[in-house]
């Protein structure tokens, strides 16, 4: 593997916890991951160790065979050919645009200096811009000159800290998506940290989610979504909710029982729960998402609209059972219900994941 962390734990002096706790994770020559996860979870102290900015107290780190950190060894950041791009762009006011993506290669011929700025701008869609200044560009523009400053030294592995935060959520789900082009163009190996799923989704060809130093789940987003390993994942990624589930028998076979009617993927349930039909646990929480949840005026299974969220194209109903049970549907906007309102409902699970009842 390209980058390769080997159990890496990193402590702040007075801490009571580790800041990162024996976490692994591979990247392939290429690939782009994204770390996410809530405030505090270790996600840039992660990165900062990788960039040679922290160091750990334990673990292994390699990029591309080279041990960066590791018993007796440590590489200082400025040998270790990475780039970082920050969530404030750290571009020189004073500097035009050219001289901000060329400052990190002074000590280049200036004819190479200048075909490089070239390439770098042509790169990020902002040929032309040579002369002007980052104040004449929007936020946008600038985070894109923020990507090429970093990419111009030919880093080895590009480093992201939450590099959209501070742009209006349009531009920034438009931007993750440019970006993503740009380093896949340049055949990059990049890893970036976000607290916003749609953005890691929109990047990533893995994810990683964190939680209190250490790395609950490594996987592709489909994998994250639909198969979450944890229940700190099943709850943190997408909307969803737990209802109770039990494992039954019926003239169709083994089944899955829950208050809106019987799923029949019960060897999903029993390999998430790493059981056999004689020896898995008879209740347990099902995790229904959002998009398990379909609006059907024809089912006998009626909810109340307790909440509704417009989201354009839809929205998010917060639904409640009569036995108080609460679920979460997305449903066309075109179908506007009111509050108190009753509606049908049924599931549509493809499969299911299930975890031990808490």
């Amino acid at each position: 593997m390209f980058l390769d962390l080997q159990h890496i734990s990193a402590r702040y002096p007075k801490a009571s916890a580790p800041a990162v706790n024996d976490v692994s994770l591979q990247l392939a020559a290429g690939q782009l991951g994204v770390l996410i996860g809530p405030s505090g979870s270790g996600k840039t102290t992660l990165l900062r160790a990788i960039a040679g900015l922290e160091q750990p107290q334990s673990g292994r780190i390699l990029l591309d065979g080279t041990l960066l950190d590791g018993p007796n060894v440590r590489i200082a950041a400025e040998q270790r050919r990475i780039g970082m791009v920050f969530q404030d762009f750290a571009l020189f006011p004073h500097l035009n645009i050219a001289a901000n993506i060329g400052f990190g290669l002074r000590d280049m011929p200036r004819q190479q200096v200048r075909q490089r700025v070239d390439e770098m701008l042509a790169l990020v869609g902002l040929d032309g811009a040579h002369e002007k200044y980052p104040h004449q560009l929007s936020g946008g523009q600038q985070q894109r000159v923020a990507v090429a400053r970093a990419l111009a030294p030919q880093p080895r592995l590009l480093l992201l800290d939450e590099p959209f935060s501070s742009l209006d959520v349009e531009l920034r789900e438009r931007l993750a998506h440019d970006v993503r082009e740009i380093l896949k163009q340049a055949h990059i190996t990049a890893l970036m940290v976000t607290h916003d799923q749609l953005e890691a989704f929109a990047i990533g060809d893995v994810v990683g989610v964190m939680q209190a130093g250490h790395l609950e789940q490594w996987a592709a987003p489909y994998q994250l979504y639909h198969r979450p390993t944890s229940r700190f994942v099943a709850d943190f990624i997408g909307h969803g909710v737990f209802v109770p589930g039990a494992l039954v028998q019926t003239d169709a076979g083994m089944m899955v029982a829950t208050a809106l009617g019987n799923l029949h993927d019960v060897n999903g349930v029993l390999a998430h729960a790493g059981a056999s039909p004689d020896s898995a646990p008879r209740g347990f929480d099902v995790l229904l998402r959002s998009d398990d949840i379909v609006h059907d005026d024809d089912s006998h299974f009626k909810a109340r609209v307790v909440r509704k969220t417009f989201r354009g194209a839809d929205f998010l109903y917060t639904l409640k059972l009569l036995d108080g049970q609460e679920l979460l549907a997305l449903v066309p906007s075109h179908h506007d219900h009111a509050i108190d309102e009753w509606i049908g409902i049924r599931l549509d699970v493809s499969h299911v994941v299930t975890f031990p009842t808490v």
